[in-house]
């Protein structure tokens, strides 16, 4: 478990999952969820992350694996009804938080995977469109 500059445990994601810290929630089951990042690469940008905190994504058991791609592959065909977009990115960087999680996101050029032009400060109006918008999607695929 993850240990932050205070001493307490538990990722920042985690945090979200039990409703520590806010997350706007498109998708949740007993071992997956998936939530919008705040740090979007495209408005609609998701992360799919496990219930247990595992850093790294070579290191999950096979049937969580399975479910989260599962679970991401969903989210792809989601955003990609969403926002009209031609393809759905998936990245697993891994870096800025020691808990996997898979980014999925409306992907329409190359340059939509370039994580250094994510939008450090999208609008909550932004954020709210996007959830619903894959809410909606979701229940339709």
């Amino acid at each position: 478990m993850a240990t932050d500059a205070n001493g307490a445990s538990g990722t920042v994601f985690s945090k979200i999952i039990a409703g520590e810290l806010p997350g706007r929630f498109v998708y949740q089951d007993d071992s997956v969820v998936a939530f919008l990042t705040i740090a979007p690469l495209t408005q609609g940008h998701v992360l799919v992350v496990p219930r247990a905190e595992v850093d790294h994504w070579e290191s999950v058991d096979e049937e969580l694996w399975n479910h989260l791609s599962d679970v991401s592959r969903r989210i792809g065909r989601a955003v990609k009804v969403a926002f009209d977009a031609p393809r759905a990115g998936m990245v697993i960087a891994g870096l800025e938080v020691p808990h996997l999680h898979i980014h999925v996101f409306p992907a329409y050029t190359l340059s939509d995977f370039d994580f250094g032009q994510a939008d450090p400060n999208p609008s909550a109006e932004s954020l709210d469109e996007a959830q619903t918008k894959i809410v909606e999607a979701l229940a339709a695929v």
